[in-house]
């Protein structure tokens, strides 16, 4: 047979061979369309009824009984629209008008990607059988007839899969095999690293009568291991009770092979900028930088979800990172997003994914960053702008580690880690009824709070120098010396914008650097400084004034909506940082 065309068609020189092998099979056999339009019917079918080629295509079935007409035209229905393969017993008119029992077996030709091209029919006369009880011997006669023709792997199982039977290309790739029951057949021929999942899947199906499906490994007769897509579809008999098991397993090892490439390709790029950027924003050996770090080191190695928390700047993805490459899911995934940057109405969609038409411009299946994500961590950045009902989505998967793609009804389980972070003040947020209290709780099981760098101090001459050696060596130049007026005034400056402001400026201070000496532009730190957030020394005292005033609006109240925080615009946390740090009593603002 020539291949099918990817919409699903036959060509004509196709057509004409399918033609042949059908009138050459020794049966009564007549083919349809996919959508159940019988369009060819061979020669010992029209012998046996007298119809001409013309009568015989079509939908009528004129040579059916009366009676048994309208519950074939039903079944039949059935079987075109689920795309299952129901047997029926039927009478059939002779051409001299008598009739006989005949058992109709249908058989779904598919393509690569499952896609039904064509539909066979088999009439094998039971008239005798009907009558003598012996119909089961001749339906599983006629079964092993049909599958044994087809052109991929085709096997059926018992109701119980207590005994199967495998068509000529399943024998032809896995060789001669001492007659086995199924589940240890697969175990023979299944990659060790596949067949608990496989096993695992096929019972589940099993005890709830659902199709099944699972790309796994498996070996052929010459000892190599090729992918297939495996599956099985339930048989049932007139009351709903599956009758057998109906099984292929489609060739997908060249497809799987360029996606493992693809694979191994982004791992080795992951690990050549972890090599590169890892730990850029985690220099120091600053007290509060290590009581973070020792926090990461003892998460790391669980599955627990991480909220960070910090101002912007600070490297909260790059603690993410940390975490994840210390965790035993290093060699998985580390997916990314910014919940901030995506719009309200594409968020649900790029998390989870979408059906194709689940809505305008969805013209293909999309797998979401959780899909991605898959065995790996997904970090969830900015997680106080996800928009509510997204939120709810995402509290799903934290509680029951599923999800639904958008315009799908099949949930898809999810082993994932997730982080997030966020520079915002959440319990304010859940104040205001903008964030959920449940998902807060959910992703708060271990929480790790970024010092902004002002409160470490003592990294930052570690770190001038880092980005120095870093920029210098990019851009070939040759930096001996820090000039100590700029080193004095880069660690009195209070790097609103952290450690991404100070990097900025060590980079824009190296490109216009012509000598050995290192030096800032002070113009460029009073530019940078972030008015109404003053914390240099001969600003201190204005600051502790705006946090007093706060909390005398806020009668002691750091947190929530109408709390000090969110009157300053900042964290409850970093505001409590600051109130330590200016020995401000909080208490006596509040009503006794």
């Amino acid at each position: 047979m020539s291949e099918i065309s990817e919409n699903g068609r036959i060509s004509a020189a196709d057509a004409d061979s399918l033609r042949l092998i059908v009138d050459a099979i020794p049966a009564m056999v007549w083919t349809a369309l996919p959508a159940g339009s019988r369009d060819f019917a061979n020669q010992r079918w029209l012998d046996y009824t007298g119809l001409s080629p013309q009568q015989a295509l079509g939908a009528e079935f004129a040579e059916m009984h009366p009676e048994d007409r309208s519950a074939f035209l039903e079944s039949w229905r059935l079987n075109v629209s689920a795309g299952i393969s129901r047997d029926l017993d039927v009478r059939l008119r002779r051409a001299d008008g008598g009739y006989r029992w005949f058992h109709l077996a249908a058989a779904a030709m598919r393509d690569a990607s499952g896609q039904i091209v064509r539909w066979i029919v088999t009439a094998t006369d039971v008239d005798e059988c009907k009558r003598a009880g012996e119909t089961e011997k001749m339906h599983a006669l006629q079964l092993k007839q049909i599958i044994d023709v087809a052109p991929l792997h085709m096997f059926i199982w018992e109701a119980d899969a207590s005994a199967s039977f495998g068509n000529r290309a399943s024998l032809d790739f896995f060789g001669p095999i001492p007659p086995k029951p199924p589940m240890v057949f697969l175990e023979m021929v299944t990659h060790p690293e596949d067949i608990e999942k496989l096993r695992a899947g096929i019972i589940y199906a099993m005890s709830r009568g659902e199709v099944f499906e699972m790309e796994v490994r498996m070996r052929r007769r010459d000892g190599e291991y090729r992918w297939f897509l495996y599956q099985i579809y339930p048989l049932r008999d007139e009351h709903g009770r599956v009758a057998r098991w109906c099984g292929t397993r489609i060739d997908v090892h060249t497809r799987r092979e360029s996606q493992e490439r693809d694979q191994r390709e982004n791992l080795a790029l992951r690990e050549e900028i972890d090599k590169v950027a890892m730990f850029e924003e985690i220099v120091g050996d600053s007290p509060a930088l290590q009581a973070v770090l020792a926090r990461v080191a003892k998460v790391a190695r669980t599955d627990s979800t991480v909220l960070i928390t910090g101002e912007t700047g600070t490297g909260k993805e790059l603690i993410a990172r940390a975490i994840h490459k210390r965790s035993p899911r290093s060699g998985r995934a580390f997916v990314s997003v910014n919940c901030a940057a995506i719009p309200r109405d594409l968020i649900a969609s790029d998390l989870f994914g979408h059906e194709k038409g689940a809505f305008t411009g969805a013209l293909q299946r999309r797998l979401g960053r959780f899909e991605l994500a898959e065995g790996g961590t997904i970090f969830l950045d900015e997680i106080g702008e996800l928009p509510a009902d997204t939120q709810v989505a995402l509290l799903r998967v934290l509680q029951e580690r599923e999800f639904d793609r958008v315009g799908g009804n099949r949930p898809i389980r999810a082993n994932v880690r997730v982080i997030a972070a966020t520079h915002r003040d959440l319990p304010a947020a859940i104040a205001a009824g903008s964030f959920r209290s449940d998902l807060f709780y959910r992703i708060n099981v271990f929480p790790i709070e970024i010092p902004p760098l002002r409160e470490r101090k003592e990294d930052i001459r570690l770190l001038v120098e880092y980005f120095i050696d870093r920029y210098a060596s990019k851009s070939g130049k040759k930096i001996l010396r820090i000039d100590r007026k700029s080193l004095d005034r880069l660690q009195s400056y209070p790097w609103p914008g952290n450690i991404r402001e100070l990097q900025n400026v060590i980079e824009r201070s190296v490109i216009v650097c012509d000598t050995e000496d290192f030096s800032v532009d002070e113009s460029w730190l009073s530019q940078s400084r972030e008015p109404g957030r003053p914390l240099s020394d001969e600003l201190m005292t204005q600051e502790k004034t705006l946090i007093e005033e706060a909390l005398s609006k806020s009668r002691g109240r750091v947190s929530g909506h109408t709390g000090a925080a969110a009157i300053l615009g900042m964290p409850a946390s970093t505001l409590d940082s600051k109130i330590k740090s200016l020995k401000i009593d909080k208490r006596r603002y509040q009503p006794r």
